[in-house]
């Protein structure tokens, strides 16, 4: 007698395989729904609260001086702000305050900041030109300093700030012109003082002379250092021009910069 195969019964209570494992995802999707939003909620909720309380002034620092190197060799320019052996860039200060002091008992006329097409209108015989170019070359600051003495020399300083040392360069060697008879005449010599190629003087070789006027003589100084250009006129209304006097001048403005 054979026996009949029996399938097994399923034990009581026991769901098929395939439906088990879809009420657990249900389920853990539905808890971590609710984390979610509970933690949304709760992040707007702490904003909104602290939106509208005043700001908490962060606690101070552990070390709340900080010691700074000592100048290496202070001036009157030199300031404990510091970025390169506990100096400043001297322009960060103002351009005017690098100009000098004009001489006792001279007659200061202007001194300060100077307009870049003020300059321009004043200092070239077209002005446009003389302040696009200027401008292309990214000049950022002019100071300037005239004074009378003695009723015979007149001083003009004059500082050009520009944006890079490139500008600078240009302007420095934009003077060639003065090599010319309708100027001075003689292509100069170097500044006494200065490094060779960074600055230049140049003494009228001959008086200017007009009609009802006074005979002139005339000296220009050009120096560069950095970024800035010192450029320093020289007029005598007797015709007669002391290079020392000139060179002093200029020594004095290129060690104020």
């Amino acid at each position: 007698m054979e026996h009949a195969q029996t399938i097994p019964e399923r034990p009581e209570g026991e769901e098929s395989g395939a439906r088990r494992p879809r009420g657990r995802r249900r389920t853990v999707l539905l808890i971590s729904a609710a984390a979610v939003l509970g933690v949304l909620a709760g992040t707007v909720t702490g904003y909104a609260i602290q939106y509208d309380r005043a700001p908490t002034p962060l606690p101070p620092l552990a070390q709340e001086k900080i010691d700074q190197p000592k100048p290496q060799a202070p001036n009157e320019s030199t300031s404990t702000r510091t970025i390169n052996a506990g100096r400043w860039d001297t322009t960060e200060d103002g351009l005017a305050k690098l100009l000098i002091e004009a001489p006792a008992g001279a007659q200061v006329r202007s001194s300060g900041s100077q307009s870049l097409d003020e300059f321009a209108a004043d200092y070239y015989k077209q002005p446009g030109g003389g302040l696009a170019s200027q401008i292309d070359h990214g000049v950022r600051r002019i100071a300037a300093l005239e004074w009378a003495q003695d009723d015979r020399n007149f001083v003009t300083i004059r500082l050009f700030q520009y944006r890079d040392r490139s500008g600078a360069d240009w302007y420095q060697h934009a003077h060639g012109y003065l090599d010319t008879k309708e100027y001075m005449g003689n292509p100069g010599k170097d500044l006494p003082g200065v490094p060779a190629d960074f600055g230049h003087l140049w003494v009228a070789s001959e008086q200017r002379e007009k009609a009802g006027y006074l005979p002139t003589k005339w000296a220009r100084v050009v120096a560069r250092r950095g970024g800035i250009v010192m450029e320093i006129e020289y007029m005598n209304n007797r015709g007669v021009v002391d290079e020392n006097d000139v060179a002093e001048i200029a020594k004095r403005q290129w060690e104020r910069l």
